[in-house]
């Protein structure tokens, strides 16, 4: 059977290749510790749990309208409101099949061929190929680990050209967890208003912000951007509902309305029970969130003071997410029973099957001699990790 030519433009997550091969591993009885892992350990809130329950008792177990029931969209607007002081209406708003389904939705209704996309890095693994399977460019825009992996003004003003005709905006990033301040937000924001490109923000990792006050929202800052830019979100991350596949966006109503065109040839709507949990999650009780913030921030501070200890390792400490991305270029060049060890990803390899600790390397993230590992993991299992990762890579 012939596949298509698209097919040659996008590879596998190398996140989830990650998870498929630690899963096989495992089914084998080999105990591996997961720090590869994009998804937090802790159980999805009891009161989300019960409203699925309610929900599935109730019958909602039909299809609902493309964009999501009145109910959620009610509580994706109350949502944006409360925590991002933005207003939209129900029609400026819908729900997808995920984070990851609502950025592709918004990258094939806002980008065609040739288009250029400004993408800073290091980025998700997914951006690229996503925006190439839209016909768009992605162009790279290599932030500087010195820098702490932020985009600065002049660096942001030099990229865009006339060719560009839009931009990703991922804070706190996945990779790095870079966080940007309100002041830089604010310089930025200036850059962005003096162009025309349409603006795509990632906030999936928005209440994961440590060290300080989370900063008002891009638009909240700029509201001038509002009529170009798509705010995406999800539940996966704030709630622990990575499964649920629920994510949303707010935009334009036109963009909103594209977008639900395409979801409707797609996927139709994402699941009835699922959206009940997600209204729940997005309008009910708030105070499941900070015990979890609170809990990754101590894990943050562990592996990065860990890290640092292991010879060779360089660790910047991030301001967000669940994430640090280790520089390992003193590991590089160095030789093991496989060969050459010539980058983060075969680094990755050898810890894995070495240290039995599963990581990713950060080559699809644009910074081959990086990994990446999350600290969704329970301190005790952190440090038995970080020892078998600092054993491991004294061996070699």
């Amino acid at each position: 059977m012939r596949l298509s030519e698209r097919m040659k433009l996008v590879k596998p997550s190398a996140t989830m290749a990650v998870t498929e091969r630690l899963a096989a591993m495992r089914a084998e009885g080999i105990e591996v510790i997961d720090f590869g892992a994009g998804e937090p350990d802790f159980d999805t809130p009891e009161h989300i749990k019960q409203a699925a329950i309610r929900a599935l008792r109730a019958g909602a177990t039909k299809y609902t309208p493309v964009g999501g029931t009145a109910a959620l969209k009610q509580a994706i607007v109350t949502k944006l409101r409360r925590d991002n002081g933005l207003d939209y209406s129900a029609a400026e708003v819908m729900a997808s099949c995920g984070g990851k389904h609502a950025l592709y939705l918004a990258f094939q209704a806002l980008f065609g061929a040739g288009d250029e996309v400004l993408v800073p890095g290091p980025y998700w693994v997914s951006y690229p190929d996503m925006l190439a399977l839209a016909g768009a460019v992605p162009r790279i825009v290599r932030t500087r680990e010195q820098e702490g992996f932020k985009l600065t003004p002049g660096l942001l003003r030099a990229s865009i050209s006339e060719q560009t005709r839009g931009v990703v905006w991922n804070s706190p990033s996945n990779p790095t967890g870079a966080a940007y301040t309100e002041e830089e937000l604010r310089e930025l924001a200036a850059v962005l208003a003096s162009s025309q490109v349409a603006i795509v923000v990632d906030d999936v990792y928005e209440m994961m912000v440590y060290d300080g006050a989370r900063p008002r929202h891009l638009l909240q800052i700029e509201p001038r951007l509002r009529e170009r830019t798509a705010v995406v979100n999800s539940v996966s991350k704030t709630y622990a509902m990575t499964g649920w596949r629920v994510g949303y966006t707010a935009g334009p109503r036109a963009l909103i309305a594209a977008m639900s065109t395409l979801q409707g040839q797609m996927t139709s709507n994402p699941s009835a029970v699922a959206q009940a949990a997600a209204a729940e999650a997005l309008a009910g009780p708030q105070d499941c969130v900070a015990p979890m913030v609170s809990e990754f921030r101590k894990r943050r501070d562990f592996i990065v003071e860990r890290l640092n200890r292991i010879p060779g390792i360089r660790c910047l400490k991030p301001r967000g997410a669940f994430y640090v991305f280790p520089n390992v270029g003193a590991y590089l060049g160095r030789e093991w029973e496989r060969g050459r060890i010539a980058s983060g990803d075969d680094l990755a390899l050898y810890l894995l099957e070495k240290a039995k600790v599963a990581v990713v390397g950060g080559t699809d993230f644009g910074y081959p001699e990086h990994i990446r590992i999350s600290y969704a993991a329970s301190l005790p299992t952190l440090a038995r990790g970080a020892d078998a990762i600092e054993e491991a890579l004294g061996r070699l």
